[in-house]
């Protein structure tokens, strides 16, 4: 038999099979077969949370749903649609969402399941976008949530708790352009104390960094929105910063052909275009690699931040790259940034599993109390910890329990976050 992995190849799913429904009622066939099951979305998940030694059911070949409303301020898309195949859809429709995540490869219900993000100091994660949704549930009931609803705000990152997610109801707005420039160099001092204004400079904006020098990041990629922002009008916080303007095409990972990634020097281009860092068409990032990330509310930031600083000297052997970038507050529970703007501290480890485990225990210490980790990627905190950075951990609990009352979607990851 086939062994089956995720994207970067560091899990192995241990499921019997993987199943590939293409209707709803052959999905509901497949739940009523019993026994454990678990959902499977586009495999960028960096741990085990899709995993089961049951039957994974991927919702790649279901029939693709893209369905704008009357009102032209919503789309329904089915959930194992991605984001790169919905996005040009949008476009020529004169559409488009607030915001992508850094890679447009991934499946829009498994992005949301896990509170996927991309960044700007006023832009929500992807879940955020969420106005309804449509869950088949162990029981094989189709039940749909719309925003507002009680159970709402706890079924969106639901970490694939509560059913398999057939289609999301998606805010969306007039389309916009989008122009993305790259700045070298800029000093962490600088940084950290204009944290705000470097934040929001742009629409998104990402600082990159190797941590080889502890005085410079790497890099800071600004997108900034058309028309409302045609030019970076704030010279004086550049002047501060000390970078320069990159004068061609780069990569997040020093070094790397840049030709993966989506077009700089602030040429402007469709928002599909422009706010992932790559393109649909390349493997993005490195492939070969581990990821973790830390949300963190906005007001420990710069201590976070400092905090990776001074361990630069473990860091930079095992990484790739670290990414810093802001998500806006929301209310759903299992969200990261659940009540608070956020700032996500993003490391792509090198493909060496053992020794990244190794170092976050050290990393996860020197972190504030209040860091989230991201639920699809690795870390190394126990259940009750995780449990208590979410003040409505005991609500998603019960609502878990009363869609799955005989745990066929509990795994060793849900087990082990005490579900």
């Amino acid at each position: 038999m086939t062994i089956e992995r995720n994207w970067a190849g560091n899990v192995a799913y241990r499921a019997s099979r993987i199943e590939h429904p293409s209707s709803i009622d052959e999905l509901q066939g497949l739940v009523a077969q019993g026994g454990p099951i678990r959902m499977l979305g586009s495999r960028h998940c960096f741990n085990d949370i899709a995993d089961t030694d049951g039957v994974l059911v991927a919702l790649d070949r279901m029939p693709a749903v893209i369905e704008v409303n009357e009102a032209r301020d919503a789309v329904r898309v089915s959930g194992g649609l991605r984001y790169g195949d919905l996005a040009p859809r949008l476009v020529a429709e004169g559409l488009a969402l607030a915001n992508l995540a850094s890679l447009p490869h991934i499946s829009v219900a498994g992005a949301v399941a896990t509170g996927t993000h991309g960044s700007g100091d006023a832009i929500g994660s992807l879940a955020s976008a969420v106005r309804a949704l449509t869950i088949v549930t162990p029981s094989g009931d189709v039940r749909t949530l719309r925003r507002g609803e009680p159970d709402f705000d706890g079924a969106v990152v639901s970490l694939g708790a509560l059913g398999a997610v057939v289609d999301l109801t998606l805010d969306v707005e007039p389309t916009y352009d989008v122009a993305q420039h790259v700045f070298e160099h800029p000093s962490w001092d600088a940084i950290l104390a204009d944290f705000d204004d470097v934040t929001g400079v742009g629409t998104s904006v990402s600082i990159f960094s190797t941590w080889q020098h502890t005085d410079q990041a790497d890099q800071m990629w600004v997108k900034q929105r058309l028309p409302e922002a045609r030019e970076l009008t704030r010279a004086d916080l550049f002047d501060r910063l000390g970078g320069e303007s990159a004068t061609t095409k780069r990569h997040p990972i020093l070094g790397v052909d840049p030709v993966a990634c989506t077009e700089q020097l602030g040429v402007p281009g469709p928002w599909s275009e422009r706010l992932p860092h790559f393109k649909l068409e390349f493997t993005p990032s490195a492939g070969a690699e581990i990821q973790s990330e830390y949300l963190v509310p906005r007001s420990d930031a710069v201590a976070a931040i400092q905090a990776v600083r001074t361990l630069a000297g473990q860091i930079t052997p095992l990484l790739l790259v670290n990414e810093i970038r802001t998500v806006a507050a929301d209310e759903l529970w299992l969200s990261s940034s659940h009540g608070t703007d956020a700032v996500g501290i993003h490391f792509t480890w090198k493909p060496d599993e053992a020794a990244v485990r190794a170092f976050l225990p050290t990393l996860e210490a020197a972190l504030p109390a209040t860091a989230r980790p991201h639920w699809g990627k690795v870390s190394t905190l126990d259940g009750a910890e995780m449990r208590s950075r979410y003040p409505r951990w005991a609500d998603f609990a019960d609502l878990a329990a009363r869609m799955d009352p005989q745990r066929r979607l509990v795994n060793p990851y849900l087990e082990h976050l005490g579900l």
